[in-house]
């Protein structure tokens, strides 16, 4: 039997929701790791054994760990035995193709280079972030052309100097700490000694078990977890706007249908948000456009929600002012409960309650309140927001818009006014009975 690699350093290439916890975790471990970041102020602050994010225990974790010198932020990477990258991958928009968003590898290339430079005989090499199916395989083909003394998987198989593979992050907002540690792992090497070199790697944190395979495959996983969980929404998102043709409570629908023993059907919201669900499915469309109809029809359902919950606060406004003639467009305040892609996180990536409240900003004519208890302050370039209290937007607003199912709604006290509800926090309520 092999002798398991011990890894003494670890550079993690990325500070952000991901790639900090998993140095601060394996720093935890008391291996020395290396974080590295291009953002000064996030290299600064966690070298203060501060966060600039939010996620439950993990400052502690990454206090501790710098104050017994296993984590230190840097701006470039530095040697090490094992390489993780965990850098964004956003989706773009290519000219003469507006219509199928494309996925933007620059940043993968651009850590894939920095680390060329301190890359020596024996380290591994893994990507986190996730990506296109075959991104792996590039990630060796840009080391391989920067760094030709050495050896490659592509080219010597088992036998190469340097050890690539993927390994998606699984993990949950929130819980991110917890579920680093006990969630299972889906390791693709480019070889099997690949695989079983990350799999030695994260034995050091992971209680849950490595499941080992190839690099697509790995890659191709966590695409498909998030189309499916994609999919599973735009059913639900869908089914909210038929009900409310057919005057039907959706909620209500809902929990009497999952009463059937093989069925589950999700939630409606006001749309998919975040990093990774409301991009990876473009990751598979995109390699294959003519052969993912049913993935496509769903990013569009999901895509259009926005626009439909706007119309859903215009209709409260009218409905508002053919109640209240004594006043106008401009006298009418509106709230909106939530900013953030899912709840209790300060996420605003890909958020669809983001996008809504900036369009309800640029298009209503009166006040826009901001309720969102994770944040302490808007963003600079959102304009003409208030951010609020609960209690201040429950006195003040005629208009309550729930985007975001917060635990600081989720109480018993339901604001008095016009509400329109996406989440279905104030399901029992509808949008006229509660008028001032």
């Amino acid at each position: 039997m092999n002798k398991k690699k011990i890894f003494s350093k670890i550079c993690v290439l990325g500070l952000g929701y991901i790639g900090l916890p998993t140095a601060a975790m394996f720093a935890s471990r008391e291996r020395s790791v290396i974080g590295v970041d291009i953002n000064q102020s996030t290299v600064d602050t966690v070298n203060l054994g501060q966060i600039h994010i939010v996620e439950p225990g993990l400052e502690g974790v990454v206090h501790t760990a710098v104050n017994k010198g296993f984590l230190y932020a840097s701006n470039v990477p530095l040697a090490a035995d094992a390489f993780l990258i965990a850098v964004p991958t956003p989706i773009q928009f290519l000219d003469g193709d507006e219509m199928l968003p494309q996925p933007n590898l620059s940043y993968i290339k651009a850590a894939t280079q920095s680390i060329s430079l301190v890359l020596k005989k024996g380290d591994l090499v893994v990507l986190e972030s996730t990506s296109p199916v075959g991104t792996t395989e590039q990630v060796a083909e840009w080391l391989a052309a920067a760094r030709p003394d050495l050896t490659f998987p592509q080219s010597h198989g088992s036998a190469s100097d340097i050890r690539i593979a993927y390994c998606p992050e699984r993990v949950l907002p929130g819980q991110v700490i917890r579920e680093l540690i006990t969630n299972d792992r889906v390791i693709g090497g480019m070889t099997n000694a690949c695989s079983n070199l990350a799999a030695d790697l994260y034995s050091i944190l992971v209680e849950g078990k490595c499941h080992l395979t190839n690099a697509k495959t790995a890659e191709m996983a966590k695409l498909t977890e998030n189309s499916c969980r994609d999919v599973q929404i735009a059913f639900a998102n869908e089914l909210s706007i038929i009900c409310d043709e057919l005057d039907i409570n959706v909620w209500e629908l809902i929990s009497l249908s999952n009463r059937h023993p093989r069925v589950n059907i999700l939630n409606p919201g006001p749309g998919v948000g975040g990093h990774c669900i409301a991009v990876d499915p473009w990751f598979i469309i995109s390699k294959t456009p003519d052969k993912s109809p049913l993935i496509r029809a769903a990013r569009n359902v999901n895509d259009s929600k926005p626009k439909w919950v706007i119309n859903q606060i215009d209709k409260a406004l009218l409905e508002f002012l053919k109640e209240n003639p004594d006043k106008s467009m401009t006298d009418v305040i509106v709230a909106c409960y939530g900013l953030t892609f899912k709840a209790n996180i300060d996420d605003l990536r890909e958020s669809p309650a983001l996008q809504i409240t900036i369009d309800l900003s640029y298009g209503h004519q009166g006040r826009v309140l901001v309720v969102e208890p994770n944040i302490d302050s808007l963003p600079r370039e959102i304009p003409n927001l208030e951010l609020v209290s609960k209690e201040k937007a429950f006195e003040m607003a005629h208009i309550h818009v729930l985007l975001v199912d917060h635990v600081e709604f989720k109480k018993q006290d339901i604001p008095v006014g016009k509400i329109v509800d996406t989440r279905g926090v104030w399901r029992n309520v509808s949008v006229s009975n509660r008028t001032r």
